[in-house]
């Protein structure tokens, strides 16, 4: 059951129409995330915390090159 979601995910990923997705996509791939991490299917939630630790690591990152610019200057 663990392996469903991945699988499931990576072949609907993989089945397109052929078509430019950039050209008919309104939503971003940030939005696409936060529907899917709100949904109601299982392991959704998985998303959700990818996108928060996502935030955190580059929180981090944007605080250190912060520090890093104020000491060198």
């Amino acid at each position: 059951m663990k392996l469903f979601f991945p699988v499931l995910v990576i072949a609907l990923t993989a089945c397109g129409s052929g078509k430019s997705d950039q050209a008919t996509d309104s939503l971003t791939e940030r939005q696409r995330d936060s529907i899917l991490a709100n949904s109601k299917i299982p392991n959704a939630r998985a998303v959700g915390n990818a996108m928060r630790a996502a935030d955190s690591t580059n929180a981090k990152i944007l605080r250190a090159d912060s520090v890093a610019r104020d000491t060198t200057q």
